[in-house]
């Protein structure tokens, strides 16, 4: 009787301290060793698709290749379009000439001036058609944003695509952002530019330096905990988007 006396008052101290605590503080209490536990994100990700039914000609990166701001990442066979371009450049350039020859004719009164209006109207009309089919032949080729990596491909070279239809997942690791959940009341002494040190599960324990970037725009009212992201110092080709492990605060911080 007296052994399970003594296991109700253990329980009551220790809610009691969790209470006294707060939820920010029982979210500590749960981290070993006071560390929090953290995700390597990319900076930049995207999800390169198809704007024009084409079937695709090359595609030249795999997943896990790196490329350079500016590389051509989707190639499209467009000769169709090209063609259409052709024909929508020549349909234009009838047009200016008939323009040119009835503007004479109309410094000899020999032309209407509803004739000469319709002839402007209709250079107007084929230039649109051009610039139109200059921007559908310029989605033919896909680059590069940025200088990154594959993440993923959702298809191959010579498959037909239409519209909207994903191509490659595309990840910028130029540099990658800590995410974390932390205490909002470590709000107190936490600010961009706080140094903080990282352990990478995937790399054994492998420590890194890091600073805060940004803090969260709001606070969790239930958890009482805010996001937090910052950046390793540095660069590191070994560091990869969904590495995680734990990150670590001066000593003392957390009073």
């Amino acid at each position: 009787m007296n052994g399970m006396a003594g296991y109700l008052r253990l329980c009551v101290l220790v809610l009691g301290v969790i209470s006294l605590a707060g939820p920010a503080g029982a979210a500590e209490l749960q981290q070993p060793g006071g560390r929090l536990r953290i995700q390597l994100t990319a900076f930049q990700q995207a999800t390169i698709s198809s704007e024009i039914s084409a079937k695709i000609d090359t595609l030249p990166y795999r997943e896990g290749d790196a490329f350079k701001q500016g590389a051509v990442l989707v190639q499209f066979d467009c000769s169709f379009l090209d063609a259409q371009l052709q024909k929508a450049e020549a349909t234009a350039e009838a047009a200016r000439s008939l323009l040119a020859v009835n503007k004479k004719l109309a410094e000899l009164d020999s032309i209407s001036t509803l004739e000469l209006e319709q002839s402007v109207a209709k250079v107007k009309e084929t230039e649109a058609e051009v610039a139109a089919m200059k921007v559908s032949v310029a989605k033919c080729t896909l680059t590069a944003p940025y200088s990154g990596r594959v993440a993923k491909l959702y298809t191959d070279p010579h498959q037909y695509l239409t519209p909207g239809k994903p191509i490659v997942d595309i990840l910028n690791t130029s540099h990658l952002e800590v995410r974390m959940i932390v205490p909002s009341r470590w709000l107190g002494w936490l600010h961009v530019g706080t140094r903080f040190a990282v352990q990478i599960e995937e790399l054994g324990g492998r420590s890194y330096s890091a600073e805060v970037t940004r803090l969260g725009a709001r606070i969790d009212p239930l958890s009482q905990t805010t996001t937090l992201a910052g950046e390793i110092v540095g660069a590191h080709a070994e560091l990869l988007p969904g590495m995680s492990g734990w990150a670590s605060f001066g000593a003392g911080r957390r009073k």
